[in-house]
């Protein structure tokens, strides 16, 4: 409950989970950031007739473990390897997006005690 509780709670300072980042992305990085690049295409996204949820960056990783799970068949436990790298991606994947959302967070806040504090030295000049 805690994405409801916290949009409930505080709809300004907390990010909504289904939008963009309302900040600029490289604000914070002097030297840049690394992008992110898809590696499998959409048309071997298709044509593996992957569901939507798993066309994420990890995609090719979990082509290359349904591939060795069909040439190995019936023999799965000989694609642990394909399996472990596809779930480390997942899981890297899932950290860098809680990441994004806490930087996003943060930022929101930081930005509405600027603006308070801006008007209370408004209010004070007065």
């Amino acid at each position: 409950m805690g994405n409801a509780w916290a949009l409930y709670s505080d709809p300004v300072g907390t990010p909504h989970p289904l939008q963009g980042p309302s900040f600029d992305p490289l604000y914070g990085f002097p030297n840049g950031r690394k992008e992110r690049v898809m590696i499998a295409t959409e048309e071997e996204m298709q044509s593996a007739k992957l569901a939507l949820v798993d066309r994420d960056y990890c995609a090719h990783m979990l082509l290359k473990y349904r591939a060795c799970r069909a040439d190995k068949a019936p023999w799965y436990y000989r694609c642990a390897h394909e399996k472990h790298e596809f779930l480390q991606c997942e899981y890297e994947d899932y950290i860098l997006r809680m990441k994004e959302y806490e930087r996003e967070r943060r930022l929101r806040q930081r930005k509405r005690r600027i603006d308070a504090r801006r008007q209370q030295e408004e209010a004070l000049a007065d």
